[in-house]
């Protein structure tokens, strides 16, 4: 699979943006909210603290932390450090994904992943230049550091593909991603999401028959092709409509033969229809 380049059209057309907001020690007990469409990406560089989840949010309820540790929260999720006596040291960013928790990537990764930096071969020099750069105060340090961790996310997906099991996927896009076979058929999708694409030629894309592909697509990524596929190019249609393509443009560009028949996949896929959900959208920004 070292021919397929498995993220760049997924993060060219859904971008991250990182903005660092803490570097250094936090110590007794630090609350981040949970806010729609943020993310966060905290390095604990050194000491010990406690991360604690509220009951039933699908995260371990208290997690202990001894060693450099990447943790990473890819949607809306609050969580709880609570540190010792003399703290902990840590940089920590929020992350803006285009799309929020629709974000193919943030939709596809559990609440958090906690990841001892020592396993994470590949991320040295960039976790060198972040420490570095968010330890000085000198002209453009917060952009530079922004940068870098944006870097930074791009690596940590990277090395998610190629330890989708020690990273403990189950399922989802990354894991299809990870895939030999699904990983060229997923990609030539999210290239060209407007081709007719049929069961036929997206198996014969992944070089399978169809009832092996429909089975291990569905036993891998954890939907359809069908509905991956739709959910892909409705994820892409908002895109598009925020930024004032018209619907029967967004409509052909993305393979539907007219914008009616197009309505009624964005209806059945957000819930509303795309007027309706412009209108929901403009309502929320002013």
């Amino acid at each position: 699979m070292t021919s397929i380049d498995r993220l760049s059209s997924l993060l060219e057309r859904f971008r991250v943006r990182a903005h660092l907001f803490h570097t250094g020690s936090l110590c007794g007990l630090t609350r981040f909210d949970a806010r729609p469409g943020r993310a966060f990406l905290h390095l604990l560089k050194r000491g010990e603290m406690t991360v604690v989840h509220r009951p039933g949010s699908g995260a371990p309820a208290r997690v202990e932390l001894h060693e450099p540790t990447l943790l990473f929260y890819p949607r809306a999720f609050e969580h709880t450090f609570e540190n010792p006596g003399e703290g902990a040291d840590l940089v920590c960013a929020t992350l803006d994904f285009d799309g929020g928790s629709n974000h193919p990537v943030a939709a596809a990764l559990p609440a958090v992943l906690v990841l001892p930096l020592r396993k994470m071969d590949g991320l040295g020099q960039t976790l060198d230049l972040l420490f570095a750069e968010a330890a000085r105060v000198q002209c453009g340090q917060r952009l530079l550091a922004d940068r870098l961790f944006e870097v930074l996310v791009l690596q940590l997906l990277r090395w998610l593909l190629d330890h989708a099991e020690e990273a403990g996927l189950r399922g989802g896009l990354l894991a299809g991603l990870s895939h030999p076979r699904l990983a060229r058929l997923l990609t030539a999708i999210h290239e060209e999401p407007g081709q007719p694409w049929t069961l036929a030629s997206m198996a014969r894309e992944a070089g399978m028959s169809r009832s092996a592909f429909a089975a291990t697509f569905r036993e891998v990524v954890g939907s359809t092709p069908a509905d991956h596929l739709q959910h892909w190019r409705i994820a892409i249609a908002q895109s598009l409509l925020r930024e004032g393509v018209s619907i029967k443009a967004a409509s052909f560009r993305l393979g539907y033969g007219s914008p009616a028949s197009f309505s009624r996949a964005f209806a059945q896929t957000v819930g509303e229809s795309p007027r309706q959900w412009l209108q929901a959208q403009a309502h929320q920004a002013s």
